[in-house]
């Protein structure tokens, strides 16, 4: 009798499991359903709102794009040009700062300081529309800095800062490259500007004090290296004439020479070593061709801009869609402004 109540009981136990586990499905399927009718909804919606009001979206959209084309036709052109430029020794920041007082500078139509600063006439320096400056944004550019600061740190350190961390706290000053962009109405005053903004940070007593002790470690070493390379060079001559003289004194083929493999594994450990020289030789030319100044010049500006052109920059487009997009925000304000004075009755 129990053995059939106990029976009885499982199951009940499994059929509510069941049930509980079908709700469980039901509602899950139900929550999808909403999503999906709530995507379908708003879609309709937008299509719905833009139905009813297209006619004075598109007339908005015209009356931009036809004040638009009036100011494209009035304004006048502007011609650009780039410097590509590798600052050494963190004098990024300070390039960074210059920009911004040029670009200042401009922003203010300060025409006397823009001629002071590059030795214009005033003409000249009141073409200058804007000075920006950004970097070359390159993901090697980051793990060369971080393989360079694992390398100059302890293990501990290195587990306790990874590279996400690396990557979250570095900057536009911390790539290598950066572009400085000048923009004028004038296509013929670029080739004017570039020695001044580098002598601006070329000048700086900090950084040619950091240059001139660089210079000199990197010349050092360099120096280091080939006189061991030659001494290395040396000791493999005196190896190789001892071994041929001992190899002449051998008088018959079955001579065994104990020594033999000891002298082999020196050659070989001085073969090693001049190839690590040799290794380190082609770092520190690396360094000396990329290190030596405080910027190198990638490219300079050229003598003549190029027009600013793109649709992304026409008067005509920019604001037909900006007409356009002040209508979609009235209907919609003026949309929600009824229903609130609904909902309140």
């Amino acid at each position: 009798m129990s053995t059939s109540q106990n029976s009885n009981e499982e199951e009940v136990d499994l059929g509510s499991l069941f049930v509980i586990i079908g709700k469980g499905f039901s509602k899950f399927f139900n929550f999808i359903g909403n999503i999906f009718r709530g995507i379908f909804h708003g879609i309709i919606s937008i299509l719905i709102f833009l139905k009813n009001n297209i006619i004075k979206i598109v007339i908005a959209a015209i009356l931009g794009g036809v004040l638009g084309v009036f100011l494209e036709v009035k304004k006048t052109d502007t011609f650009e040009s780039e410097l590509l430029l590798e600052p050494n020794f963190k004098s990024t920041r300070q390039l960074y700062d210059n920009i911004s007082y040029y670009n200042n500078l401009v922003k203010q139509k300060d025409t006397a300081g823009l001629v002071e600063t590059f030795k214009l006439d005033k003409s000249t320096a009141a073409s200058l529309k804007k000075f920006v400056i950004e970097p070359i944004v390159s993901e090697n550019d980051i793990i060369n800095s971080y393989n360079g600061f694992v390398s100059s740190v302890d293990t501990t350190t290195v587990k306790s800062y990874a590279f996400v961390e690396f990557k979250a706290s570095f900057t536009e000053y911390d790539y290598r490259f950066h572009k400085v962009t000048a923009t004028s109405t004038q296509n013929d005053v670029f080739d004017k500007l570039g020695d001044i903004i580098i002598s601006s940070v070329v000048s700086n007593k900090y950084f040619n004090r950091i240059k001139e002790l660089s210079n000199k470690n990197l010349n050092r070493t360099d120096s280091l290296y080939r006189q061991n390379l030659t001494q290395i060079d040396s000791l493999r001559k005196i190896y190789m004439e001892v071994m041929l003289e001992e190899a002449k004194k051998q008088t018959s083929g079955t001579s065994i020479d104990l020594g033999g493999e000891k002298r082999t594994t020196k050659e070989l450990e001085l073969f090693a070593t001049s190839r690590q020289i040799n290794t380190d030789l082609k770092n520190i030319v690396s360094q000396k061709s990329t290190q030596y100044e405080i910027i190198n010049v990638l490219s300079n500006f050229q003598p003549i801009g190029t027009e600013v052109k793109g649709i992304t920059k026409n008067y005509g487009f920019l604001l037909s869609i900006l007409g356009a997009s002040f209508m979609i925000l009235f209907l919609l304000i003026r949309q929600l402004n009824t229903y609130l004075n609904n909902y309140a009755k």
